[in-house]
């Protein structure tokens, strides 16, 4: 158990051995080798470069030299990624065999292994991190200590102001103050709705019940997102932290996170945090010798995309099916076992302490006139920097895509970005310049969702795209309500009928009617967004359904059914080869005829 008094010692002392970590001019002989152990670099031998890292550090007798694990620094397209304080030379792509190479050449001889230096998109070389065009326009809240500290160490948490808002929400602030500053902060849920997160604390507060509950919605769900993932990994005590924040807000003393079991490195580091957190007397009973007590506990996902859904969520921890529940009543007045319950994302909790800490004013001042503050993206898809983004609202499309993203590899065109995963729609070039907002999006048929951003090239077929969205809805409708279970199954057959050169002409009214009606009728957001993707995509790409409909041809090359094979009859030589190969039995002319 430590006091506050204790507490403050290692804040301050932890703090002056770390600022090497954020500050380049730091003062001091020690120094720390930083390696991404997010799931990303660990899939790439991050580990073993951990221990060879550390292994060859002993063999070669060096001094005052530390190797940190860390999170996700962001720059996925470059991992496994190794950093060195306070220098920040930052090293990309680094095997297990490059350890002692660079523990020989850059910590004993002080000179910088050049090849392992990140190169950019023309192929100039950058030294440091802060150099890299992939950081510039990028604003770190809820991403601020992923990279820089150690998640599974509470006292470099503590170091970088842990734990210091909930002291001050304890003593300085009323649970009314708490949830006022939220809500001038403007924060909305990232969660995908962009629900007002004050409100919603609002609401929870004043809803009556001797028992309340916090939940954490970690259950991520869309195609390519991993943006809570990577701040479980990376720096699970912000938001213990938040959640006991939340249940001083609004009277609740027991909250629980539900977390996809395919995430065992962020189920690990958050139970880490926990334990490591009630060890402390941070978490538990009379925190901080208050009355206020607060426990917290771990729910794991079977892998659902509904229960990203929060009544579907809430069923599922009450060991239920996971399927949503009519509303109203909503979980601020009747949720967990029928007790008033708040719930919010991961992301939307990791912006918590940082408001507290710095003031409404501040966060506020973010973004743009109706989004405030910043947005984690997963950036996957034809880009050339894939990886973890945080901007501020209000930026560009083009700008992700290009200044931050890179741009599209192998010399082709920008066609079009799926944001919001299945719910959302896809953007075309003629919107690139959109500012990436709750309003703006809607405006155009997409949707802010969860965070998943996906970019396509002109190498893919857009019928197919949302074919394959469809495809993901109907394996995931949890079947509840017709118009999901049947009307998505409906649109996902005739998308296959096009793409197998079998469409119609009325297909795409039929589609259009289909849409439209499971967008009115469907129980949850799991099914009113679901046409989305193939609503865009007939708004801005028609023709290629038209190109697939009246002229049996896939612009893209995409769909094999409509695949156009022309053979230049000038340079034919009549071998017979193409003959002997076609898979369909296309080519009827003789040998050593030209076809």
């Amino acid at each position: 158990m430590k006091t506050l008094q204790e507490i403050a010692e290692i804040r301050k002392n932890k703090r002056e051995e770390l600022d090497l970590r954020v500050n380049l001019k730091a003062s001091t002989k020690e120094k720390h080798i930083l390696v991404c152990h997010g799931t990303g670099c660990t899939s790439s031998k991050s580990p073993d470069i951990i221990e060879n890292f550390k292994k060859s550090i002993r063999d070669n007798n060096v001094d005052n030299v530390k190797v940190i694990q860390t999170g996700c620094f962001g720059l996925c397209a470059k991992g496994p990624i190794v950093i060195i304080r306070p220098e920040d030379v930052f090293y990309s792509l680094v095997k297990p065999e490059d350890c002692e190479e660079i523990v020989k050449t850059h910590l004993i001889e002080g000179k910088l292994v050049e090849r392992l230096l990140c190169k950019e998109i023309n192929d100039s070389t950058v030294k440091r991190l802060d150099e890299l065009n992939f950081y510039k326009k990028q604003k770190r809240i809820a991403l601020k200590n992923c990279g820089v500290i150690d998640p599974e160490n509470i006292d470099e948490y503590i170091a970088f102001d842990g734990y210091k808002a909930i002291e001050k929400c304890l003593f300085e602030l009323t649970p009314d103050e708490i949830i006022n500053t939220i809500k001038e902060s403007g924060l909305r849920g990232r969660g995908g709705a962009g629900f007002p997160t004050g409100k919603k604390w609002e609401f929870t507060k004043m809803a009556k019940g001797d028992q309340k509950y916090i939940v954490c919605n970690a259950d991520e769900g869309d195609p390519g997102a991993f943006m809570d993932r990577s701040i479980l990994e990376g720096d699970p005590h912000c938001v213990v932290e938040a959640m006991m924040i939340a249940g001083y807000s609004v009277g609740a003393n027991k909250g629980y996170i539900y977390v996809r079991a395919e995430y065992p490195i962020a189920v690990q580091r958050f139970q880490t945090a926990i334990n490591q957190a009630k060890g402390y007397g941070i978490l538990g009973k009379n925190i901080f010798g208050t009355d206020f007590s607060f426990d917290l506990e771990i729910r794991l996902g079977a892998g659902a995309f509904v229960c990203g859904e929060e009544t579907a969520l809430l069923e599922s921890i009450e060991g239920r099916r996971g399927q949503p529940r009519l509303k109203p009543p909503f979980p601020a007045n009747s949720g967990l076992w029928r007790k008033p319950t708040l719930i919010n994302n991961v992301e939307t909790y990791a912006n918590i302490t940082r408001i507290i800490l710095n003031g409404a004013k501040w966060y506020a001042s973010i973004g743009t006139e109706n989004s405030k503050g910043t947005k984690v993206f997963a950036l996957g898809g034809n880009v050339v920097n894939t990886g973890l983004v945080e901007v501020p609202m209000g930026t560009t499309l083009r700008e992700i895509v290009y200044d931050i993203g890179g741009g599209i590899p192998n010399g082709r065109k920008f066609k079009a970005a799926q944001t919001g995963g299945p719910s959302g729609g896809c953007i075309p070039l003629e919107h690139l310049d959109t500012p990436i907002d709750y309003e703006s999006l809607a405006q155009i048929g997409s949707m802010m969702g969860s965070g998943g951003l996906i970019v396509m090239d002109d190498s893919k077929c857009m019928v197919n795209i949302a074919k394959f969205y469809l495809e993901f809805t109907v394996d995931e409708s949890c079947g509840k309500c017709t118009p999901c279970r049947i009307g998505t199954k409906r649109m996902q057959e005739i998308l296959q009928k096009i793409c197998d050169g079998k469409g119609e002409k009325d297909d795409l009214e039929k589609l259009e009617k289909l849409a439209n009606n499971i967008k009115r009728a469907s129980l949850c957001g799991l099914g009113q967004t679901a046409p989305n993707p193939v609503l865009s995509t007939l708004k801005y790409f028609r023709e290629e359904y038209t190109a697939h409909i009246r002229d049996k041809f896939c612009p893209a090359g995409e769909c094999k059914a409509l695949a156009n094979v022309r053979i230049d009859s000038t340079k034919c030589k009549g071998c017979g080869i193409c003959k002997k190969n076609c898979p369909v039995g296309a080519i009827s002319r003789r040998n050593k005829t030209a076809t």
